[in-house]
């Protein structure tokens, strides 16, 4: 996760301070490791260090005195650079399912009985981000967060349905 340009995003709209940028990651990203407090400050420190973020002033919303942030002119480029990006494909395997299957035959285990756990975890945990995306509550960035989520888990259903057909030759090539 690139936790410094989606706050410099976040404080594109407008200055923010701490406690509500993490608030609106948490809200905007549904179905993302929540932000800790403490990353959410040390980042904003290196951010302000680094020159592409500035303190606003101080706010008083009912509660403690809060530091509001802004962008810089430098945190602003930073941020339409990154968002200019082409995310590269990962050029390396470096799935756990991948893993733990051929690391199961290499260690002797059962392959096939592990796939087959993952499969049902798999399927399960498809019917429960099914439920949330048609709740009526659902927001429109849960449900797309949970459309991503379905797909890279049916990619993983049909790589796990292939990976059972190769067992025996995989075996074999192992085994030697």
């Amino acid at each position: 996760m690139a936790t410094p340009q989606i706050l410099l995003a976040l404080l594109a709209e407008r200055p923010k301070h701490g406690y509500e940028l993490k608030r609106e990651h948490d809200e905007r990203l549904p179905g993302a490791k929540p932000l800790p407090y403490g990353q959410v400050y040390s980042t904003l420190q290196r951010l302000e260090r680094d020159g592409f973020v500035a303190v606003a002033g101080t706010a008083r919303e009912g509660g403690p005195e809060r530091t509001v942030y802004e962008l810089t002119p430098e945190g602003t480029e930073k941020v339409r650079g990154w968002l200019a990006e082409t995310e590269p494909p990962a050029p390396y395997v470096t799935g756990a399912l991948f893993t733990r299957a051929v690391m199961a035959l290499v260690a002797g285990g059962d392959a096939r009985a592990g796939l087959d756990r993952q499969r049902a975890a798999h399927l399960a945990r498809m019917r429960e981000l099914t439920r949330t995306k048609s709740a009526p509550e659902a927001s429109a960035a849960e449900a797309l967060a949970a459309d991503y989520a379905l797909l890279h888990l049916d990619a993983d259903l049909r790589w796990m349905e292939l990976a059972v057909h190769r067992l025996a030759d995989l075996t074999k090539e192992i085994s030697r």
